[in-house]
């Protein structure tokens, strides 16, 4: 699997094997596999099918020696799967989205969604 050069606004399901980026977190040493959500959720499911998918096709990547053969520098390296939305999740995605956090910490694999679009909380400015 590599990076992808198909428009991040390509049909999720046309996107199920490609990996958006792989990179190295050189403050944690984790691996980072991103995935870029940049559509609104709509909470149809066909794109949590979609996006379940895509997370499969992510944790095959880690599990299953393709990463260390394509990126050995990164092999053995704790893992991070980020996904980067540009809109808050709906709430049938979240649902989902905690049964594959559970689901990869089995697999000591970490989770997190990045929301990139969120007006800045009132925390955040203080």
């Amino acid at each position: 699997m590599a990076a992808s050069d198909n428009p991040p606004t390509s049909k999720p399901r046309d996107r199920a094997g490609v990996i958006d980026v792989i990179a190295e977190d050189t403050k944690t040493g984790e691996v980072v596999l991103v995935m870029n959500e940049l559509d609104e959720w709509e909470g149809s499911d066909e794109q949590l099918l979609a996006l379940q998918e895509r997370f499969n096709a992510y944790v095959s990547f880690l599990l299953d020696g393709e990463m260390a053969s394509d990126q050995p520098e990164l092999a053995g390296k704790p893992a991070r799967i980020e996904l980067r939305c540009a809109h808050v999740p709906d709430t049938r995605a979240l649902e989902l989205l905690g049964l594959i956090h559970d689901q990869l910490a089995f697999q000591e694999i970490k989770l997190e969604v990045v929301v990139g679009n969120d007006p800045p909380s009132p925390k955040a400015t203080a």
